[in-house]
């Protein structure tokens, strides 16, 4: 199995930045990409961004493409999230996540990370 570990949320005011970490463990071999999603109160996950673990391709959710940068680290086993200009809206749990190609989808999900935007 994987296991994944987030880390670097917290209070921001808006206009702010943010790094998210997310560190992997165990069984990777078989990883195609990680990515990041996010859940508001009572809303439905979303997909925020991913990078493909080997070509280092990457995608961005419309509301984020200009603000956000996802980059990975392979000897670290480590994906980030750099988020910039920070809006209240983006307030949310931030999940962690590893795609283990078309078969498995997005398998293996961390606990997740709060971020608060404040006004």
């Amino acid at each position: 199995q994987v296991q994944l570990v987030e880390s670097g949320g917290g209070l921001v005011q808006a206009g702010g930045s943010l790094r998210l970490s997310c560190a992997a463990s165990g069984r990777t071999f078989s990883s195609y990409a990680m990515g990041w999603f996010r859940q508001a109160p009572v809303m439905e996950r979303e997909f925020v961004a991913s990078i493909s673990w080997s070509s280092g391709n990457t995608y961005y959710a419309d509301s984020v493409k200009v603000r956000f940068t996802i980059s990975r680290d392979n000897a670290k086993n480590t994906v980030y999230l750099q988020m910039n200009s920070l809006k209240t809206e983006d307030t949310a749990v931030y999940y962690c996540a590893v795609n283990a190609g078309r078969k498995k989808g997005w398998e293996y999900w961390g606990k997740g990370t709060q971020v608060t935007v404040s006004s």
